[in-house]
């Protein structure tokens, strides 16, 4: 007789194969168009805690990377792992939209035709690119699975959000924090725009190395009693040259004059003639104080050059006297203003050299320079310096390049808009250093980056020379040069930028910009035509989304900034400089940083290369949830390898997973009601014990973000206990068991409890999986979740359990040790032919039938007989394994039958 129609095997509809390339497109078309699964995660814990993650614009160009999608499904991790908690949740999307890189591509379409154009025509193309790639790209992130306010995101180009741009710029303006000034700044050339130091990145590049001999005038040399001496100085730019207006020494240190009539630093003498950059004999020490304010005569144009004292000259590299041009670096400036130093530019916005070195005599024959590339100047004013030139070579070293064009910036002296950092009785550095304090950052190490930035950064030169960005709309007296600051005329132009959107600054006169009653004539001012940095956009994010009424985005200050490591330069910075400006906080309670997305084998992906692994193509071949599990598996606070035989490595892991929920599934589909753990047996009350530490340990990874050590965790409980041992071990009693036996009903009972907080644990991860499972899952099982949305992550409850596991896990792994041997030799071929003959007190107070399904065989007793094949021994109790006496059940396969093609006396019963 078959007795399988007696058994009750597993039963469900949950595929075994995911199909995920397929299917997913169709789960995430209902859950945005039908469902709108968004709004009912922000209304489904209405009176919760709120979380609020406060999402940092990508850039409105070009289709999504990888490093995208890490930052993506990290970020919608986070919001679903707070909202499976039960906690009231908001994630606004959005994206930045003015900028260069837009502007560059427009400019790249349109030619030599842009410079016929007027800027509101420039400005339309640049919006219709923004929105464009806007519209691609929230396509894209919606097929990886992230759940967000798809339907109404931030864009900084929208006309309220401009209009709040302007309002954060005017609240610093009243705060006295903005100062417009003529200090040099780093200059793109290519781009002929200011850059902040987030725009700056550092390649290495060739310069040259000279030695330069400046010599004494007369009135110096009378002074300190010599009849010949020139200061030498070391530069790697020649070009700056022409623009010298001093020369800046350590005061704290002594300087020698040489034999052959230079002067430098007594600590640099020695190095000096290593070099043979001067070959002299020292003949006389002078200290740094009795050369201040003599002149020495800059040799390429006999313009008399100051000798000032800085704090700034160090003593590891040069000469120890520092050629100083004020125009042209950070430390020449603030010491020429100590000294009143002239600030000379004779470089022009496309790093030519203009009519000023002309008008100023900097160089001889100085027509020849007008139009000429600075870069290209450096041959021909070595030429000039003559024997003043000591010594000349090339070295490469790291060096400023902008992030766009990257090519080399220079510094350059321009009047432009800065926020200051170290104005006023409480700056505004020492304000955002207080507040640093207050962050929870994720790694710990990331608050000494944020702290390194704010405490180092010069003032934020906020101006952009450019067309696409929010106006710096400022009102000007032609006469007096004054910038009106009145707060009706302010208030004004948002509201008008809040309804027409900043185009209008170029379109309106300034007549019909002015407020009505203010006083001022229209025909006295003139408008500022710069714009604002990029990064003051973003950096004003919080003000224009968390403190607006145009989204339902949360709170301010945000819960959560999430985003890639090189945002503490950037916009990590830029929103806590302007939080702190105008409120006096940090925009966020917590930041999270992670790394950057390499290939397999570490290396940075690049087109030529011919190594970048796409999204879109992941996605297509594996599914978007091997992209989530690949992102939850790795420690993203690190930089991530990704490659092919990665994804198949996580595609393996999930199919175990899969199909681990699939087992769950099919064997609680006749189970109604949850057996009360007091009334469980031992071996489903350690399964639960030991699931509760696992959950427990893991939902703590979980609330610290720290999604692989979580999900680790998860996976050696499934892969070892659950899977390798418990589903194992139940599979006899959840088969052949009556349908209603108490011992079947708690192995079910157990994988009920398992099942049940594993799905909402995943939820957050594999969200379109556990939403899959929904559908085929039994009600006691999802109760009145009509979809993945409805889960609520929980706690197991407490429970008891006196299983000695390590002493069980010690006897479990030396049996099968030795059946493996067994079934190598072919002297066995399953170990239900066995049974397990044994004193063991603890093995006694254990059920007879867990002991036996512990060891998978046919008995576990004293009194077991048969053949002794083996024995071992644990903690002293020793173990004897014998071929089992009685005859193979042709129903369960236990040898516990009297008699062939007999029933044993459990499957007797069972069958009646």
């Amino acid at each position: 007789m078959d007795y399988k129609d007696t058994l009750l095997l597993p039963k469900t509809g949950f595929p075994m194969r995911g199909n995920l390339p397929q299917n997913e497109p169709k789960r995430y078309q209902k859950w945005f168009e039908e469902k709108d699964v968004y709004r009912k995660m922000t209304t489904a814990h209405k009176g919760a805690k709120m979380f609020t993650l406060h999402d940092g614009p990508p850039y409105a160009n070009g289709n999504i990377h990888i490093g995208h999608a890490l930052n993506k499904i990290l970020k919608d991790l986070v919001v679903k792992s707070h909202y499976f908690r039960g906690e009231d949740v908001r994630f606004t999307p959005g994206w930045d939209c003015h900028g260069l890189p837009i502007e560059q591509q427009v400019e790249k379409k349109l030619g030599e035709k842009k410079k016929s154009l007027p800027v509101t025509t420039i400005r339309r193309l640049c919006r219709e690119h923004a929105e464009k790639f806007v519209n691609i790209q929230k396509e894209e992130f919606k097929t990886l699975g992230i759940v967000a306010d798809w339907k109404n995101p931030y864009l900084t180009m929208n006309f309220p959000f401009e209009a709040d741009i302007f309002r954060a710029l005017c609240d610093i303006a009243q705060k006295g924090l903005l100062v417009e000034r003529s200090k040099p700044v780093y200059w793109s050339w290519a781009a002929q725009t200011a850059l902040a130091e987030a725009e700056v990145e550092y390649e290495d590049k060739e310069d040259y190395s000279i030695y330069v001999a400046f010599e004494l005038d007369a009135d110096a040399k009378e002074k300190l009693g010599i009849d010949n001496g020139a200061i030498v100085i070391w530069t790697t730019t020649p070009w700056t040259l022409p623009a010298n207006v001093g020369i800046s020494l350590n005061p704290d240190e002594e300087y020698v004059l040489t034999s052959d009539g230079y002067i430098v630093a007594k600590k640099r003498y020695e190095a000096l003639r290593e070099e043979e950059a001067i070959k002299g004999d020292i003949v006389k020490t002078i200290p740094a104080k009795a050369l201040e304010n003599l002149h020495a005569i800059n040799p390429l144009n006999g313009r008399k050059s100051q000798i000032i004292l800085g704090e700034h000259v160090m003593m590891d590299g040069g000469t120890g006297c520092v050629h100083t041009a004020p125009g042209h670096g950070e430390d020449d400036y603030r010491v020429g203003l100590k000294y009143n130093l002239d600030v000379i530019m004779p470089v022009d916005d496309r790093g030519l050299f203009d009519e000023t070195v002309v008008r100023e005599k900097l160089l001889p024959n100085p027509e020849a320079f007008v139009g000429m590339h600075i870069f290209k100047a450096n041959e021909p004013i070595l030429e000039l310096l003559g024997d003043a030139l000591l010594k000349v070579s090339k070295f490469t070293h790291s060096y400023p390049f902008c992030w766009r064009t990257h090519k080399p910036v220079i510094y350059r002296a321009t009047k432009q808009w800065f926020i200051a950092m170290d104005q006023g009785e409480k700056t505004l550095r020492e304000t955002a250093m207080e507040q640093i304090e207050g962050i929870t950052f994720y790694p710990p190490v990331s608050k000494n980056r944020l702290t390194s930035m704010i405490e180092n950064r010069p003032d934020w030169c906020i101006s952009r020379q450019r067309d696409w960005g929010v106006p710096i709309a400022f009102f000007r007296d032609k006469k007096t040069g004054e910038v009106i600051l009145d707060e009706k005329v302010l208030n004004f132009l948002a509201m008008i930028f809040e309804r027409q959107g900043t185009d209008v600054w170029w379109d309106m006169e300034i007549k019909d910009l002015l407020y009505p009653g203010s006083g001022y004539n229209p025909d006295d001012l003139e408008k500022v035509d710069d714009i604002l940095d990029v990064w003051f956009d973003s950096g004003s994010t919080w003000k224009a989304v968390l403190k607006s009424r145009e989204y339902d985005a949360g709170e301010y200050p945000a819960d959560m900034y999430l985003e890639g490591s090189d945002q503490h330069r950037g916009w990590f910075q830029s929103s806590l400089t302007i939080s702190a400006a105008i409120n006096g906080i940090a925009p966020f309670k917590t930041l999270v940083t992670h790394g950057f997305t390499n290939d397999a084998k570490g290396e940075k992906m690049s087109k030529s290369k011919g190594n970048v692994v796409a999204p879109d193509k992941v996605a297509k071949q594996y599914g978007t949830e091997i992209i989530r599990l690949w992102v939850a598996l790795s420690d993203y606070q690190n930089d991530l390898k990704i490659g092919d035989d990665i994804l198949k490595q996580i595609a393996e892991q999930y199919r175990k997973t899969r199909n681990t929920l699939r087992f769950l599934l099919a064997n609680i589909d006749d189970l109604e009601e949850v057996l009360p753990v007091s009334e469980m047996g031992t071996l489903d009350r350690w399964i639960l014990s030991k699931a509760k530490k696992v959950f427990d340990e893991a939902d703590a990874h979980f609330q610290n973000y720290d999604f692989s050590k979580a999900l680790s965790l998860l996976n050696h409980f499934i892969t070892v206990e659950l899977s390798g041992i418990h589903m194992d071990i139940s599979k006899d009693r959840l088969y052949c068991n009556a349908k209603e036996d108490k011992v079947r009903r708690s192995a079910q009972s157990a994988m009920a409890l398992i099942a049940k907080r594993m799905i909402a644990f995943l939820a957050p991860v594999l969200t379109y999986t556990v939403d899959e499972i929904l559908e085929y899952a039994p009600a006691v099982l999802k109760k009145d979740a009509e979809d993945v949305f409805d889960l609520i992550y929980t706690a197991l409850p407490e429970v008891e359990s006196d299983f000695d596991e390590a002493y069980m896990m010690e006897a479990r792994e030396k049996f099968f040790e030795i059946v493996d041997g067994l079934k190598k030799e072919k002297k066995i071929k399953a170990t239900l032919e066995l049974a397990v003959k044994t004193d063991s007190e603890k093995i006694k107070k254990l059920d007879p039938t867990d002991a036996e399904d512990w060891f998978t065989v046919s008995g576990v007793s004293p009194h077991e007989e048969g053949d002794a094949i083996a024995t071992f021994e644990v903690e002293g109790d020793n173990f004897t394994i014998v071929r089992s006496s009685k005859v193979k059940c042709p129903r369960c396969w236990k040898q516990n039958s009297a008699a062939e093609d007999t029933l044993c006396e459990r499957c007797a019963k069972v069958v009646g």
